[in-house]
């Protein structure tokens, strides 16, 4: 497969330039096909055909952009199982999360930016003005490859229903999902402009995107440091920027729980999408005198499951979805072996590298301080970091002392301990005793982990514009 042309003005556009990125499938390897990458040429098309779009759809009525998102859900819905076979194939989600988790989060923001869209007024009357909230404009949506369709839809969803138009940029290692998106989109009958995509990198794509004078918004999801590299992009023309970051997510852990239970359920907040989620929970900070038998918990857990080829029902973990991702989990786990520190099980000893994908094991380490690198490193891998605490107070210290704060995990069965460690630390997503995301909520974070909310009604507010409308009747002068 050779994807070759970009959707611009609602066709498809051949690319401006011969340069190319391979499709590897990270389970073997293999070449898939290719995907070309844009040019500042591609990008001014594109954010030219979006302005143009933005004078006649941000005139669209509420109706309308329901019609079009119930259309877009429709038709997402018909082709599911492609995108469960592509994002499996692209980025080496197991099948199984693939279908349950991966491509399901398309329709669960589509169906949730319905609902918010729904229940929202446009204009407020207010004592002595009135709100009215109108699109911001012409919106860039740079997308990663841990989670494709996620960061796709609940970007693409809300600026539809606020009234904006967009110009996609999808992960080069992401781009059969994006693919597919894009069909799904146009079949809609999506009005030409107002969705556009063009595939390319961070510099000759995401970078011209980012500072171009005719874009209003960017809304980002990526590394923290691709993130200062998009902020300063968009700062000379004062454009909003939203930024979805990395994340070092403490798991926090009280001494009357169940820990058969509670442990094996916070290892897989690690290892799940082979830790691959900005949001995983890859600190786990416990009871020092219960260290050693959380350690040996985590360790069978962490052996339990099933790596292996993506596309077998069993698979529990598959490979890490690129070569850069690869390298860089295995640097991470050579420069902790330099440092002395040995894992319970997994780590760089324990790669095979006779296998053809870029497979790492589930690791854990155990014992940590909160300095040592791997306990402060975003990984972005299956590897876990267990860290001991004498009270609560010193867990909750070490929860908070990290540049990130985008999701906490609170296990307690006492209910002023878990509300006091939920109010107190310092993360935009709390989760106690095993409760779940869910799509009307917003997600987001403190600090480094960025500066906007995403999902449901605030992820509709992060595109719209708010005025104030003051009017004096002519009886009161």
């Amino acid at each position: 497969m050779n994807l070759d042309h970009f959707y611009i003005d609602g066709t498809w556009h051949l690319a401006s330039t011969g340069r190319q990125h391979d499709i590897l499938n990270p389970a073997t390897r293999e070449t898939m096909g290719t995907v070309a990458l844009g040019e500042k040429a591609d990008v001014d098309a594109a954010v030219s055909a979006a302005k143009q779009a933005f004078e006649t759809y941000k005139k669209t009525s509420v109706v309308e952009r329901l019609a079009l998102l119930h259309r877009i859900l429709d038709g997402y819905r018909a082709r599911y199982d492609d995108f469960v076979v592509a994002i499996t194939q692209e980025m080496g989600a197991p099948i199984s999360l693939s279908r349950d988790a991966q491509a399901y989060c398309g329709i669960d923001h589509l169906e949730a930016t319905i609902r918010a869209l729904e229940n929202f007024d446009i204009t407020e009357s207010k004592d002595g003005y009135a709100l009215r909230h109108e699109p911001i404009g012409v919106c860039v949506l740079i997308t990663p490859w841990n989670w494709p369709i996620n960061q796709i839809v609940c970007k693409v969803a809300p600026a539809l229903a606020a009234g904006c138009t967009m110009v996609l940029k999808p992960s080069e290692y992401a781009a059969l999902s994006a693919q597919l998106f894009a069909e799904v989109m146009h079949d809609a009958g999506t009005p030409k402009g107002v969705f556009n995509m063009v595939f390319g990198d961070g510099l000759s794509v995401g970078a011209p995107l980012a500072s171009h004078p005719d874009v209003d918004m960017v809304s980002f999801t990526g590394s923290t440091a691709a993130g200062v590299a998009v902020a300063r992009g968009a700062a000379p023309t004062v454009k909003r920027v939203s930024q979805e970051l990395g994340g070092k997510s403490p798991i926090l852990v009280a001494a009357d729980v169940d820990l058969e239970t509670v442990i094996p359920e916070c290892v897989w907040l690690c290892m799940e999408n082979t830790g691959q989620s900005c949001n995983a929970g890859t600190r786990l900070i416990v009871p020092a005198h219960l260290h050693d038998q959380i350690v040996d918990l985590a360790k069978a857990a962490a052996a339990s499951y099933t790596v292996g080829d993506p596309m077998n029902e069993d698979t529990d973990i598959g490979p890490l979805a690129n070569i850069r991702q690869f390298e860089k989990v295995s640097d991470l786990l050579a420069e902790a072996d330099r440092h002395g520190l040995t894992p319970v099980t997994g780590g760089l000893a324990a790669i095979d590298n006779t296998q053809a994908g870029f497979f790492v094991p589930p690791t854990v380490f155990a014992g940590l301080k909160n300095q040592q690198l791997i306990a402060r490193e975003e990984v972005f891998g299956p590897v876990l970091a267990i860290l001991p605490f004498e009270t609560p107070e010193e867990g909750l210290q070490i929860a908070n002392d990290t540049p990130y704060g985008l999701s906490a995990y609170i296990y307690a069965q006492d209910q002023n301990l878990a509300a006091h460690w939920a109010s107190e630390v310092r993360a935009g997503m709390v989760h106690i005793n095993g409760a779940p995301l869910v799509s009307d909520a917003p997600f987001g974070g403190y600090k480094q982990s960025g500066n906007g909310r995403e999902w449901g009604a605030h992820g509709l507010h992060e595109f719209l514009e708010v005025k104030a409308i003051m009017a004096q009747n002519e009886e009161e002068n």
